[in-house]
C-alpha cells in the first residue's frame, strides 16, 4: 500500500521537515525491518535528507539553491512562467525520491538527519508518497 503525506506550502521556495509524518506511517505499518521509499510526484518539488536541527539550515539551503538557479526571463520554457522553469530545474537538481532503511520499527537516520520537502512553486497543496517494504 502507498501512504500519503499531504502538506500545504507557503508562497515561494519553502522547505518543510516531514520526518515525523513519515515515522508515523512506519509505526502504523508495524514493519520492524525493511525499506521506506519517499517519492515526490511533482515536477516543481523535491526531497532530500539533511539536518534540520539548526533553524537557519533550511533558509541557507533555500538561499543557495536560489543562487544556483535564479529566476530569470530568458528560459526557453514557454508553457509556464520563468519562475516555474527555475522550479523544474531546482527540483531536478535535488531529486524526487529518498530511500531510508527501517530497523527496530523506525527510520534509520543519523542524529541530525531529517526528511526535508522542498517546494519551489508554492503556495500549493503537495504530496509525498510513502511505500514501505518489509523484509
Amino acid at each position: 500500500m502507498i501512504e500519503t503525506v499531504t502538506l500545504q506550502t507557503e508562497k515561494g521556495d519553502t522547505l518543510t521537515d516531514i520526518t515525523e509524518q513519515v515515522r508515523a506511517i512506519v509505526r502504523e505499518s508495524n514493519t520492524r525491518e525493511g525499506v521506506c521509499f519517499v517519492v515526490i510526484p511533482h515536477t516543481t518539488a523535491a526531497i532530500t535528507i539533511n539536518s534540520a536541527l539548526d533553524p537557519a539550515t533550511p533558509q541557507d539551503m533555500i538561499d543557495d539553491v536560489r543562487r544556483l538557479v535564479p529566476t530569470r526571463t530568458d528560459f526557453h520554457h514557454f508553457v509556464d512562467t520563468p519562475a516555474d522553469a527555475a522550479a523544474h530545474i531546482k527540483a531536478s537538481l535535488i531529486g524526487n525520491s529518498e530511500t531510508v532503511l527501517i530497523a527496530d520499527g523506525d527510520l534509520v537516520l543519523g542524529h541530525s538527519q531529517s526528511l526535508l520537502f522542498f517546494d519551489f512553486d508554492g503556495p500549493r497543496q503537495r504530496r509525498a508518497l510513502v511505500k514501505i517494504i518489509s523484509g
